[in-house]
């Protein structure tokens, strides 16, 4: 089923900003005809694709289209390098899920190193990032692990290496004893929010058992560092995001040479892997500075269903 590019272009800029208004101030056309183009698609259709709101969202069948518009787009722009068109549209868009520490640390890198594109990041979770290749709603994502998506190409990167830290006053008042089931129970814990699971896995791996300690929530990979400076908790930090502040005191391990290594995997969508190539070097370049090295593989996948 071909759709219509101007009515896809629409329903891309409204979920990209939030409103039909700011979609047409983007495509230099009337809000009133984003409208018709988007009553025009959902006719053509047959389902609702966006949640009228403030600020508009996309129903599950409006971000699959969105998602297949961005893929076509990618598609188009590897063409036009192959055959040396000129691209009139502008740079191709992309969208990939990564965890915020792999954005905090290495992934900007990356981009940076492709400056014809057009990046939509969706900030996740790691053990969460998968999911959005699985539901058709990325183009691309860094995972955890080597199970790879079906219908994905998946590259083994290198691990990303966690230290358990906090404040040395925190350290003193809380494990002073020691550091055991029972001072982990009870010294406050930083967690990045509900989906994350790794002070929880290096708990179960120090202590033997599951607890469940008391925990703020920071949704944030500096704001993370900047609450265990403050003393606020213990948390699990990128080394390379913490070399500067264990170097100076400001922070040190609560157990030494007890890190947690997470490992990390590129899958990108099979159909799309030769138009985001450059983009999949850039982040092996990206990665190799700052990941644990992990033997240079590719991963097969099981074919697209």
């Amino acid at each position: 089923m071909l759709l219509d590019p101007h009515q896809l272009s629409a329903l891309s800029a409204i979920l990209r900003h939030g409103s039909f208004d700011a979609a047409a101030a983007e495509l230099a056309v009337t809000p009133s005809a984003i409208s018709q183009r988007i009553k025009a698609l959902e006719d053509r259709i047959g389902a609702s694709l966006i949640n009228r709101g403030s600020p508009c969202t996309g129903t599950p069948a409006g971000l699959r289209i969105a998602q297949y518009a961005e893929d076509i787009g990618l598609l188009e722009a590897q063409l036009a390098r192959e055959l040396t068109l000129e691209q009139g549209s502008g740079p191709a868009r992309v969208r990939i899920a990564v965890p915020a520490d792999s954005l905090a640390t290495w992934f900007i890198d990356a981009m940076a190193q492709v400056p014809d594109m057009l990046f939509d990041l969706v900030v996740d979770d790691q053990d969460y990032s998968a999911e959005w290749l699985r539901r058709g709603e990325v183009s691309a994502a860094i995972t955890v692990g080597g199970q790879t998506v079906t219908g994905c190409d998946a590259i083994a990167l290198g691990t990303l290496r966690y230290l358990p830290t906090a404040s040395p006053e925190f350290t003193e008042r809380w494990f002073g004893d020691g550091v055991n089931a029972k001072s982990l129970s009870r010294a406050p814990c930083l967690v990045f929010n509900r989906k994350d699971g790794l002070q929880k896995a290096w708990i179960a791996d120090m202590a033997g058992s599951r607890i469940s300690p008391p925990s703020h929530f920071l949704p944030s990979s500096q704001g993370f560092v900047d609450a265990a400076i403050a003393g606020l908790g213990w948390g699990m930090n990128p080394e390379g995001l913490v070399r500067e502040e264990l170097e100076d005191g400001r922070l040190c391990t609560i157990v030494f040479n007890a890190h947690l290594d997470v490992a990390l995997t590129w899958q990108v969508g099979r159909v799309l892997a030769p138009a985001l190539a450059p983009l999949t070097r850039a982040v092996q370049h990206a990665a190799r500075k700052v990941l644990i090295p992990a033997p240079s593989r590719r991963i097969k996948g099981k074919p697209s269903e």
